[in-house]
């Protein structure tokens, strides 16, 4: 016995090992025979039957049948067990309620278990088996109905393939899309419900659809998740019959009639069968496939109203993923195909949501579609829709989208008006009109084109002429264009023509609504900028008389401002408007026509140009018919001329104004004064925008040539003078600040002029060597008549040669300012200020040139001392004859050191005595002016004592304003200016020795010989 019993136990392990080694592909039926059944062990026959997933449908179904097969035995022991449960009730009937019959069926079941663990295991595994063989059958018929085979010979399909004749059409999306995306040992290693939303997932719609009719009992459920699973820009059409349907009758979701494959299941899948397994712990020996995903179970069919909010939610989800519009809306068709209500308000929304997307234009690089959702559209205000479909639109097409999209979507909105309770007829006029006026004029025009009145009225956008009269209006006068008056002309040329007889009132009636739309136009803190949208409200009230004389005015002013634009100075329209009783407004428009005109890039150079220029100004300060005034109305003929000559000459067209001035047509109109004023004018402003002084070119050259065009007259010459004077100074390179030059703009501000001759000699070391050419600069600077400034000319000269120690030049120029001064002194009386300042100048010059004590000449020294006691006030004569006796103590010492050296005798006595003959005449002209005692007495002690009193007392009056200093700082000297000499007396010395040496010349003068 017991060496059969090991023979037995060799040969099943024989026959084990065999079958773990044998590979999947190579069973067949037969050899899981031939392996399987020799062995005896249920369990392990059966373990192995559930343990190997095959490719081959045929041998998988063989394998199962197999373990099927083996799990009998265990199902007929455990089921007697559980159903001889029923013996003993009589027995047990007085137990508690709780202990019941089923209750008394499990235990024993669950204690058979316990004790033939081997059972329980066969029955879990034969429910496992009985799940598989299903799964197994849906899985052929799948592949039978969904997946049909292609019989075709190969050889044959490459023979015919390029055949012509042949039906060699492409297969449908849900043919392509038909192979399943997983093998038969995953499609029986999944759960039921991960299976079929991946199905879905997939788009294997009829593979769903077998699945659900075979396992419907446990799928239902979850249909809604399965649903859910399917792409959102699948095609409802594709799987249309997996969506639910509703049962008129009881309004509610229709339910779904499954058929399994076996009506009736296996013992051992019961509930309380599978709960005893559950309950005995007994570790499994293989788990059955289980769900990953746990959505929301739906039991019951769903009411109409969760079922449309389901239906709403796909549609969203569908929008939000994909943006297939298409998708969404076949749902929905197909949704209300099968009873489904409560969707038209959504469907609306979809089908103007798919003209948004599918039928307006949009750029190719277009971001939009981010916002393309359902929520975006539901959320939009009518308004926003209305701007969103013709956002895109063009002057060539707005028309067609407004019929065919914007239209569409103003009736719905009234009839959802309509439905709820609140009609509104004007609806769609307004949000129509509110578009218009806020479009560019190019949109308006092509509206405009498709609502001519010479169109029927049903090919008409706008069909209301007042309307479009007031629309225009306030699109025209509402718009800031300044480049668009062909379309402004053509929008002009759709309007309505109306033949009203105006009479006085009305007309006057009209006149004062333009003149309120012209106070309504004017920017305020609180209306900044009155918009089209603001105008429309204006003229709605207006009625018919009114609107067409505004469409008369509105014909000049688009006239108007097609000359504004072609002379570059384009306007507004409502500036129109608004000037119409502005005077300062018009001439500053008119100023700037004419200089724009000819300040442009393309610059008027014809005399033909600017006569048409000339032409369009007159035509818009006239009035046209029916006493429609121009824009430049309020300007007369003569101010017009005069404008458009000061624009002409500003453009440098000189030759041009000068024949329009004088030729025989005498195009412009204008007196000689107003010539030359205008020229001064714009020859004044050429000058003060001129960067360099130099008249040969630029702007000063402008400034120079413009004083030719007028008659020539003192004004002018003296203005070309100070061009010529300006370019002078300009060419001595003098500087403003550190390293920028003078511009000429601030030689004509200058304040006082002569300091920029003065300036001229301080930077230039030779300048004052040509005192000619330095006059003829003072008397271009405006001073040609002025011998004050003449004369402070040649004391800069003077003090510019004393600088430079050129004695003989500062001597030969002082002479020319003497003789100015005695001329000036002769021609006026003394008490002339001019007569006072040049005498001022000239002293102080002569009495510096004088006393400079490098100056070696003393016979010249000596005559411009007597020169500066001419012309010296009586004040300070005692500084110039201070200055003469130490001229003269100086020329005494060098006399005597020179007469012991040399006993000849020369000329030098003669002259000594011929210059002070000059000074003491001079001096006593001058003292007898001063009413001093008569130099003829015969003099004595008496008078000796006296003369020395009185050249003390005389030198008291004026040792106080005694330059008692060699030549110092000059009069005339500029700033930073230093000396090259210095004092010959310091201090105390200096004082007392001017005391003795003033005191004795005036003692020696008035008849003391001490």
């Amino acid at each position: 016995m017991a060496s059969s019993s090991n023979a037995a136990n060799s040969g099943k392990d024989d026959l084990c090992t065999r079958w773990t080694q044998l590979p999947d592909d190579q069973l067949t039926p037969e050899l899981i025979h031939q392996c399987l059944d020799p062995i005896a062990d249920d369990l392990w026959v059966t373990a192995a039957c559930v343990e190997r997933l095959l490719e081959d449908p045929d041998v998988q179904r063989s394998l199962i049948e197999t373990g099927l097969k083996r799990t009998e035995a265990a199902l007929h022991r455990s089921r007697a067990i559980f159903e001889s449960g029923d013996e003993d009730e009589d027995e047990e009937q007085e137990r508690t309620r709780l202990d019941t019959q089923e209750q008394r069926r499990r235990n024993a079941l669950a204690s058979h278990f316990k004790d033939e663990p081997a059972d329980a295991q066969l029955c879990r595994l034969r429910a496992l088996l009985f799940h598989r063989l299903d799964i197994l059958s849906t899985y052929v018929q799948i592949c039978q109905e969904a997946l049909p085979a292609q019989e075709n010979d190969p050889e044959e399909d490459a023979e015919w393939e390029d055949d012509p004749w042949g039906d060699s059409s492409i297969p449908s999306g849900s043919q392509a899309k038909a192979s399943l995306p997983l093998s038969l040992p995953d499609f029986l290693s999944i759960g039921l419900l991960d299976l079929a939303c991946l199905l879905a997932s997939s788009e294997c719609y009829a593979a769903v659809g077998v699945l659900m009719r075979r396992h419907g009992v446990y799928l239902w459920p979850y249909r809604l998740a399965i649903l859910e699973s399917i792409p959102e820009q699948a095609q409802a059409s594709d799987y249309r019959d997996l969506l639910p349907k509703v049962d008129a009758s009881e309004r509610r979701e229709e339910v779904y009639s499954a058929t399994p494959w076996r009506p009736e299941g296996d013992w051992t899948e019961d509930g309380a069968v599978q709960a005893t397994l559950d309950a005995v712990d007994v570790a499994p020996l293989l788990d059955a496939p289980c769900d990953t995903v746990h959505p929301q179970s739906h039991p019951s069919p769903l009411d109409e109203a969760t079922l449309v909010q389901w239906y709403q939610t796909r549609i969203q989800n569908i929008i939000t993923a994909s943006g297939v519009l298409d998708s969404a809306l076949a749902l929905v068709q197909h949704a209300a195909s099968q009873g489904v209500q409560g969707l038209d308000e959504i469907a609306e929304d979809l089908q103007l949501l798919s003209r948004l997307v599918y039928d307006v234009p949009h750029p190719d690089d277009s971001a939009e579609h981010a916002e393309w959702t359902l929520d975006w559209w539901k959320s939009l205000p009518p308004a926003a829709a209305v701007n969103a479909f013709l956002q895109h639109a063009t002057r060539d097409n707005v028309a067609k989208l407004i019929q065919r999209v914007v239209n569409p979507y103003l009736f719905v909105l009234e009839a959802r008006e309509e439905r709820r309770g609140h009609p509104d007829p004007e609806l769609p006029k307004r949000l129509l009109y509110d578009y218009i006026l806020q479009a560019s004029l190019d949109i308006v025009a092509g509206v405009f084109e498709a609502s001519k009145p010479t169109l029927p009225p049903s090919q008409r956008l706008l069909r209301d002429d007042e309307d479009m009269a007031r629309l225009a209006l306030a699109c025209l006068y509402g718009s800031e264009s300044l480049n668009e008056w062909p379309i402004m002309s053509q929008i002009f040329e759709c309007l309505p023509a109306w033949n009203i007889t105006e009479d006085e009132d009305v007309a006057e009636e009209a006149d004062t609504t333009l003149t309120s739309l012209a106070a309504y136009l004017v920017p305020s803190t609180t209306q900044p900028r009155v918009t089209p949208a603001d105008l429309y409200i204006f003229f709605r009230p207006l009625p018919l008389t009114a609107l067409s004389r505004a469409l008369d005015f509105l014909d000049v002013h688009l006239e108007s401002g097609e000359i504004f634009a072609r002379w570059s100075v384009p306007a507004p329209l409502r500036w129109f408007l608004q000037s119409r009783d502005n005077i300062s407004e018009q001439r500053a428009w008119a100023t700037r026509m004419a200089h724009r005109a000819g300040g442009s890039e393309e610059r008027l150079q014809s005399q033909e140009d600017w006569e048409w220029l000339l032409e369009d100004m007159t035509k818009l300060s006239g009035s046209g018919e029916g006493g429609l005034k121009g824009a430049f109305c309020l300007l007369r003929r003569e101010e017009i001329h005069r404008i458009f000559l000061n624009g002409l000459l500003s453009s440098g067209q000189f030759d041009i104004a000068r024949n329009m001035l004088h030729s025989h047509k005498k195009l412009l109109k204008l007196s000689p004064a107003a010539v030359e004023e205008i020229s001064l004018s714009v020859s004044q402003e050429f000058y003060d925008n001129a960067s360099s002084g130099n008249f040969h070119f630029g702007d000063m050259k402008l400034a120079y040539e413009c004083l030719d065009v007028p008659r020539s007259s003192e004004r002018t010459i003296r203005e070309k003078e100070f061009i010529e004077a300006t370019s002078r100074l300009c060419a001595y390179n003098l500087l403003s600040r550190p390293g920028i030059p003078i511009t000429p703009i601030e030689i004509r501000l200058s304040k006082d002029r002569l300091s920029l001759v003065s300036r001229v000699l301080s930077s230039n070391a030779e300048a004052y060597k040509h005192v000619q050419i330095i006059l003829e600069l003072v008397h271009k600077l405006g001073f040609r008549d002025d011998v004050v400034a003449e004369v402070k000319a040649l004391a800069m000269l003077t003090d510019t040669a004393l600088n430079a120690d050129d004695f003989d030049r500062a001597y030969e120029t002082s002479e020319m300012m003497v003789k100015k001064v005695q001329d000036l002194r002769a021609a006026c009386s003394s008490d002339d200020s001019k007569v006072q300042q040049a005498s001022e100048v000239c002293w102080v010059s002569c009495f510096q040139l004088g006393r400079h004590p490098e100056f070696e000449d003393t016979e010249k020294r000596t005559i411009m001392l007597g020169r500066a006691m001419e012309l010296a006030p009586a004040e300070t004569l005692g500084d110039v004859l201070s200055a003469w006796h130490r001229l003269e103590a100086d020329d005494l010492a060098q006399r005597r050191e020179k007469r012991r050296r040399d006993t000849s005798v020369g000329d030098g006595p003669r002259k000594k005595v011929a210059s002070q003959t000059f000074v003491a005449s001079t001096l006593a002209s001058r003292l007898q002016q001063l009413h001093m005692p008569d130099l003829h007495m015969p003099t004595s002690p008496l008078a000796h004592s006296d003369a020395a009193a009185l050249a003390g007392k005389a030198f008291n009056s004026v040792a106080a304003n005694l330059p008692f200093g060699g030549r110092g700082r000059s009069l005339f000297s500029q700033s930073g200016d230093r000396s090259r000499s210095s004092s010959r007396f310091e201090g105390a010395e200096a004082s007392a020795q001017a005391t003795r040496v003033l005191q004795k010349g005036l003692g020696w003068l008035l008849g003391d010989e001490s």
